[in-house]
């Protein structure tokens, strides 16, 4: 079985996704109900919050993260549910 071209391009890019590293190890700082702006790469267009897979960020800090996205969203920092 001959290797397609668009399997090489997928195989880039899984591995570029991999070595991404957590966005909060690199900085030594923590996910905060605060910074509300911080937090909005980390949800999708319908105010979802983005799984470890797609951001990039280790166990520990995806759990502090949703922790404060909830937070803020308690305080009406951010949207629960954005309608498009």
């Amino acid at each position: 079985m001959a290797i397609n071209k668009n399997d090489a391009k997928k195989k880039e890019q899984r591995a570029a996704a991999r070595e991404k590293g957590c966005a909060f190890c690199k900085s030594k700082t923590t996910p905060d109900w605060k910074m509300s702006e911080a937090l909005r790469p980390f949800l999708t267009v319908r105010s979802r919050i983005i799984s470890r897979m797609y951001s990039g960020v280790c166990a520990k800090h995806q759990k502090i993260l949703a922790r404060e996205v909830k937070h803020a969203r308690h305080l009406a920092m951010l949207p629960f549910v954005t309608r498009g």
